[in-house]
């Protein structure tokens, strides 16, 4: 399948770089998520008979607790799930903007990037006129009545314990409290929570969530209703629109998540799979593969100036047509013709601007889960609250906090982007599918804004043309551009650096470019590899072994049973 073994990309490449996390193994399933906990959740009810499905929402709803500046109940997201006839479905669990919400509900504070998106007084990324209608909890309790095969309450009961008991503060939620404790310490619940005494949580210091345990123990036992048209969506409604919000009972009553099937391309013999429209992601990732697959990318080698050269000059095509994306648009993008056009246009020697069609920052700060169990059944599921604590509020007595998913539109009425009441918040979230041959080969997603499906991009030309193995695929360096400066992570060398340089690109060398990816690789002999990346926490937990024999038996006294005879 791939083009060249996982050692050989080293020959040709000048980058230099060492895996720093373990990848794991298992025949019985695999559960990636960008924190131990919510790993150690999954791979629970993988053990306990559980499927896919309930595993990466038993996930999911323990990195509510354990990554509450990440993901909760009041976010959105999509869940892309394969099962094991080979179908593929997208769960559209995206917010909304309210009924409430108008094309000029904000005041915006520039016509010119990069401050087109912001609004007077921050009121479409803090408190609560950012929050538009989330769709995470009613998404993965529809995942888990079609497709899982335990009851909510089994599901949750491990988050519910993390939240009620406690668990210890990691390095990255520390930080993360710390850099904006200035904004939480402005709502004193969720000020009391992780402000305590008024300094931010520290490492290793015991976090305790009560009211979000009670939260949760009243969805274990009401389901999604509880939020949407229940008592917990009153409190949050009213919490929000007697702070000057939009969102009302009757828009968290009307949210439904929406089925959506795949976006589909095929690149030297694999087909990617990935979310349609509205998402971006699967769109531009079948667009830039298509035009990739006209050059040699792997005889270019890994991180030299042609190859990272062509990758920019690529991700600038993409972001150029962004703003084009609609459903009738989708079909042009993905096409071999405009692959061809696109393809010669690009000039080998020499960047080119390529107008830039977006001018919005989507916030990194989006969990990733992928899952897969021994019967076919995987999930690649991204999920968030937006910005780190999302709106910077908690709404007092039930330990949650909203999305600032307003900050995704853009605050000038008659754009692309605008305000319009039930409009799906745009994205670029990328859980992504590879198959070879109609057999599934790789599942992975990752945090990062408009990095996203960049670096989605980046670990399939890894794993395709550059052969890596899945944690080098992972764990390789990466750079990013959308039409601006080329922001390159500072594994790759200077030399390389200086080349791009004389070809016309400006440099912003930087320590990271995305968030951790979690991956798996399926093998033909029925095993598993998980592998996350040093960008986040991310942990991969495997399962082997499996039940006894059938005729494994012991007598009473322990003694095995003797066959007859001398």
């Amino acid at each position: 399948m791939n083009r060249q073994d996982s050692a050989s990309w080293r020959s040709r490449s000048p980058v230099e770089f060492r895996c720093e996390k373990q990848s794991a193994s298992g025949s019985l399933g695999m559960v990636v998520t960008n924190h131990p906990l919510a790993s150690a959740a999954g791979s629970e009810l993988l053990a306990g008979g559980g499927n896919a499905v309930d595993a990466a929402v038993g996930a999911l709803f323990a990195l509510t607790v354990v990554e509450p500046m990440m993901v909760g109940l009041l976010g959105g997201g999509l869940f892309h799930l394969r099962l094991p006839g080979g179908r593929h479905l997208v769960i559209d669990g995206m917010s909304t903007a309210p009924a409430a919400a108008r094309p000029d509900s904000f005041r915006p504070v520039s016509d010119t990037y990069p401050d087109t998106m912001l609004a007077e007084g921050r009121r479409n990324q803090v408190g609560p006129a950012a929050v538009a209608v989330p769709g995470n909890l009613a998404t993965w309790c529809s995942a888990l009545d079609h497709f899982g095969t335990l009851p909510l309450a089994d599901v949750m009961a491990t988050a519910i314990r993390f939240a009620a008991y406690g668990f210890r503060a990691s390095q990255y939620l520390a930080s993360c409290i710390a850099e904006t404790a200035a904004d939480l310490a402005g709502d004193p619940e969720i000020a009391r929570i992780f402000l305590p005494g008024g300094a931010p949580l520290a490492l290793g210091q015991r976090l305790v969530q009560s009211a979000l345990a009670e939260t949760l123990r009243s969805v274990a036992r009401d389901g999604p209703g509880a939020l949407h048209g229940g008592a917990i969506g009153t409190t949050v409604s009213a919490t929000i629109q007697r702070g000057g919000g939009f969102l009302s009972s009757a828009d968290l009553s009307g949210f439904q998540p929406v089925d959506r099937d795949s976006i589909r391309g095929v690149y030297r013999g694999f087909e990617i799979v990935g979310p349609p429209p509205p998402a971006s992601a699967g769109v531009h990732i079948v667009e830039m593969l298509n035009i990739l697959e006209g050059f040699d990318v792997a005889q270019m080698g890994f991180g030299t100036v042609e190859s990272l050269h062509l990758l920019a000059e690529v991700m600038k095509i993409a972001f150029a047509d962004r703003a084009a994306l609609s459903g009738a648009a989708a079909s042009h993008l993905t096409s071999r013709d405009y692959a061809d056009e696109r393809r010669a246009a690009i000039d080998p020697a020499q960047a080119r601007s390529w107008t830039a069609g977006v001018a919005a920052e989507e916030p990194a700060h989006t969990p990733h889960v992928t899952v897969a169990d021994r019967d076919g059944t995987v999930v690649a599921a991204t999920h968030t609250i937006n910005s780190l604590f999302g709106a910077r509020f908690m709404v007092p007595g039930t330990g949650l906090i909203p999305n600032n998913y307003m900050a995704n539109f853009d605050p000038h009425p008659g754009r692309a982007l605008s305000i319009a009441p039930g409009k799906r918040v745009p994205t670029s979230m990328a859980p992504i599918m590879a198959l070879w041959d109609g057999q599934l080969r790789y599942a992975l997603g990752l945090p990062g804004g408009l990095r996203i499906f960049p670096s989605a991009l980046q670990t399939l030309l890894n794993l395709i043309d550059h052969g890596m193995s899945l944690p080098e695929a992972v764990e390789a360096p990466r750079l990013w551009t959308q039409g601006g400066p080329v922001e390159i992570e500072d594994a790759i060398p200077e030399s390389v650096r200086e080349g791009l340089r004389r070809r016309g690109h400006e440099l912003a060398v930087v320590p990271h470019v995305g968030g951790g990816m979690n991956a798996i690789a399926f093998h033909p002999d029925g095993c598993m590899t998980g592998a996350a990346c040093w960008r986040a926490d991310g942990t991969a937990v495997g399962l082997g072994g499996g039940p006894a024999r059938a005729s494994a038996r012991f007598w009473p006294d322990g003694a095995p049973a003797r066959a007859s005879g001398p």
